[in-house]
Formats: structure tokens, C-alpha cells, sequence
């Protein structure tokens, strides 16, 4: 590797491959690019490729810094993956990040609704217009489809199929995989497309195709996806703060407490990997526990059996 500016190069072309090859999402690449800054700042000043103690010094110091174990989880991430380019490209002679350790993230388990503030939520009154037929197919949209709100911010249109109760939906690093809708999803989405046409004449723009708009008849962004659920959520009755990805665990939880199987749940979530998945089991038998103490006769210790 070239000394100086090299490596900084480097890192540069590291992103680009990410965005351009691998097509991973603009959030995720903005991450990785201030996760190794971060890094190439703090790097000594010796010219010299980075190897395995200078990384597992830096662990330490993000450790020792009071960094969250996610977070410094989520930089070695970004470390293991550049230095895998790099070394795939002949620029290290070894992988330095492949055996670095970060600390142990507690597991928590997801935020999730009960039926019973699904129901609240859902069931509440929307106003006739626009905006509240909006919301409500929101609404409607996240807790049937299970997508994430950057993908409901960019389903477009012509992806929905309502006689068929199908979207497809654009993952992330540009997967698609189809979501189903259920019959309440269709009808708030069936209310919500003549006035979405309306608006759009109404604005004189140009439809720009996305499923979801806002008053002046353009994209509507995640972040104010995000303001619909807060904004309902609380009109509803529902104390914790909720986001569109509550709805999404909500969504992958009642269907394991249904019988949902875990490989149905992770195609419908767009999960890679099944283990990402299994997290959901997790809820599930905290929930059968819940059940289980409350029911059973034995359950709670000095219990004894009906006579």
C-alpha cells in the first residue's frame, strides 16, 4: 500500500465499489464513510497499513471512551469490511480486522404492540380528506406489509396490485421481494388512491410515482412516515414511543404467535439471514411465558394443583 494519502484513497474507492457495485442503501454508505473517518483520524501517524493491534487499540479506546457496544460494533463492521476489500484488491498482505473482537451487545428484544393497541391504533377515526386517508394507509401499509419506512417512502405505484393484495418492495442492497396486504391494507388503500389522484391534479406537478405523497403532491420523506405513526400512536392511546419499525416487530411478532413459521416471517421481513430472524422467537416465548404464568396452576412458585 502506498504511504501518505493512500490509504485514505483507498477508503474512498472502498465507498464508491459499496455505492456503485455492491448498490448498498445511500443511509448505509453515509455510515461506513463517518465510521472510517472517524478512524482515519484517529489513526497514528505512522505511515504504515494498519494491522491487528492498532485496531484492537482502537476497540479499546472506544471502549474505555464510554462508546456503546452497538456502536463500536457497528465501526469494527465498517473496519472488517474495508480492510476484506482491501485485501481481496492485493492492498493488504493481510486481513488485520478479521479476528478483532468488539464487546458483547445485550440483546433486546423489539418494541411490539399488543392486538389490543393494534386495534386502538387502527381503529380509531381518520378525517375523510387527504391527509387522514393518507395516514391511514400508512398505517395500514406498514403493520400488513411488514416493510421498513424507507421502503414504504419509496414503494412506487405501479408496484401495488390490490386485486391480487401483493406489492413488491424494494429491500435493502436492492433486493425486491413481495409483501402481502391484507384485506383492511386494501381497503385504506383503495380510499387512499382517488384522493392521491385528486392531489396530484390539484398541484399541477408532475405524478412523480411513488405510492405515498405529500399535500404539495410530491414524495412523502421517512422522517414524516415517522410523525404519521408518533402522531397516531398517541391519538390512540398508546403511551411508549412508536415508530414505523414498531410496527414492523409488531407485525413479524403476531404472525409467530399465530404459527407463522420462521422462514415465511423471514421472507416476508426481507432478512438475509435467519438468525436476524430469530429475534422474533425471542418475543414469542416471552409472551407464551406471560401466558403461561398467569394460566397454569404451578406456574408461580408455592402453587399447588386444584384440588
Amino acid at each position: 500500500m502506498s504511504e501518505g494519502g493512500g490509504l485514505e484513497q483507498h477508503v474512498q474507492a472502498f465507498l464508491r465499489h459499496l455505492a456503485q457495485e455492491r448498490q448498498a442503501a445511500p443511509n448505509t454508505v453515509r455510515a461506513y464513510a463517518a465510521d472510517l473517518r472517524h478512524w482515519l483520524l484517529w489513526r497514528p501517524a505512522a505511515r504504515r497499513e494498519p494491522d491487528r493491534l492498532e485496531l484492537r487499540r482502537y476497540v479499546a479506546e472506544l471502549m474505555e471512551g464510554g462508546l456503546a457496544p452497538a456502536s463500536i460494533q457497528r465501526r469494527l463492521a465498517a473496519l472488517r469490511a474495508v480492510c476484506a476489500y482491501l485485501r481481496e484488491r492485493g492492498l493488504l498482505a493481510q486481513d488485520p480486522a478479521r479476528l478483532v473482537r468488539g464487546p458483547k451487545v445485550p440483546a433486546r428484544l423489539p418494541r411490539f404492540l399488543t392486538t389490543a393497541e393494534v386495534d386502538a391504533l387502527l381503529g380509531q377515526d381518520f378525517a375523510a380528506g387527504f391527509a387522514g386517508q393518507r395516514d391511514r394507509a400508512i398505517l395500514e401499509f406498514l403493520y400488513s406489509s411488514g416493510a421498513r419506512v424507507a421502503e414504504a417512502a419509496t414503494t412506487m405505484l405501479a408496484n401495488l396490485d390490490l386485486h391480487e393484495g401483493t406489492v413488491r418492495i424494494l429491500g435493502k442492497g436492492r433486493r425486491e421481494r413481495l409483501g402481502l396486504l391484507g384485506a383492511p391494507a386494501r381497503a385504506a388503500l383503495e380510499a387512499y388512491l382517488p384522493l392521491r389522484e385528486r392531489q396530484v391534479r390539484a398541484t399541477r406537478r408532475r405524478d412523480p410515482g411513488v405510492l405515498f405523497l405529500n399535500q404539495r403532491g410530491g414524495p412523502l420523506s421517512a422522517r414524516w412516515i415517522f410523525e404519521v405513526v408518533l402522531q397516531h400512536a398517541r391519538r390512540a392511546g398508546i403511551r411508549e414511543r412508536l415508530t414505523p419499525h414498531g410496527l414492523r416487530h409488531s407485525f413479524a411478532t403476531h404472525l409467530l404467535d399465530r404459527g407463522a413459521d420462521l422462514r415465511t416471517v423471514q421472507e416476508l421481513l426481507g432478512h438475509r439471514r435467519l438468525v436476524t430472524t430469530q429475534i422474533y422467537t425471542h418475543v414469542s416465548v416471552a409472551r407464551l411465558r406471560e401466558v403461561y404464568d398467569r394460566a397454569h396452576p404451578l406456574a408461580v412458585q408455592g402453587g399447588g394443583a386444584p384440588a
